[in-house]
């Protein structure tokens, strides 16, 4: 089956144009969502910040804690977003930003061609006269800049892992009665960060990951919230 994921072409995408607003059908089944370490501090305010780690072999990712169940997103209502902040990752659709293949250092933009945002009448247009838009700049510039901020992110979780911060969490909820238990959690460990020499302490602050760790475990309150959505 052919992937409705294409590199982004003034030949084959002239006459696509963006309708405005989110589709936020494709998250209402999401649980988690991931982020970067420059939203945490805003969406730590609205949602619990958490870590996954998709598989074996893959690196642990920030994400924000979205359900309390497998396929639920209470922050989705009849087509709308009920929370205090958006994920990033949603305002990107239907692009993407990745490095070129073969030529690592070069970053090309998806588009993703099903996307309800897509459309052949209505919406801000790509092209112009095989040109790019002042529009499809702008949304350049900012995919580029959540690229770079992906980066920095993977890095912020490889020095967590370096020294032995995250570890694996249970969360445990009574609603209405019902205990409800969320397995898989990886979440920084207050105890073992306290505990970090001055030096290696002092190397988090100077590449500015304090900020990004307290706001994760200050975001942990958030799950109360979750349990609010859930009960109304």
């Amino acid at each position: 089956m052919t992937s409705p994921i294409k590199p982004l072409n003034a030949n084959h995408h002239s006459d696509i144009k963006i309708k405005s607003g989110l589709n936020l059908d494709s998250v209402k089944r999401q649980q988690v969502l991931p982020l970067i370490v420059h939203e945490f501090a805003k969406a730590g305010a609205a949602m619990p910040i958490i870590f996954i780690k998709p598989s074996e072999k893959a690196e642990y990712q920030p994400a924000g804690l979205m359900g309390l169940k497998p396929d639920e997103n209470l922050f989705y209502k009849e087509g709308k977003w009920v929370g205090d902040y958006i994920p990033a990752v949603i305002t990107h659709a239907p692009f993407a930003m990745v490095p070129t293949p073969g030529e690592e250092s070069r970053l090309q933009m998806l588009i993703n061609e099903d996307s309800e945002q897509c459309s052949k009448t209505e919406g801000e247009a790509l092209f112009a006269d095989g040109k790019e838009t002042e529009y499809l700049v702008k949304r350049k510039e900012t995919l580029g800049n959540y690229f770079h901020s992906m980066q920095l992110t993977r890095e912020f979780s490889k020095v967590l892992v370096e020294h032995e911060l995250l570890v694996e969490q249970s969360l445990t909820l009574e609603i209405a009665g019902e205990k409800v238990r969320i397995n898989g959690l990886f979440l920084i460990d207050e105890k073992k960060l306290n505990e970090l020499s001055d030096e290696k302490h002092l190397e988090l602050r100077k590449r500015g990951f304090l900020a990004p760790i307290y706001a994760h475990l200050g975001s942990l309150h958030q799950v109360n919230k979750l349990a609010q959505l859930r009960t109304a």
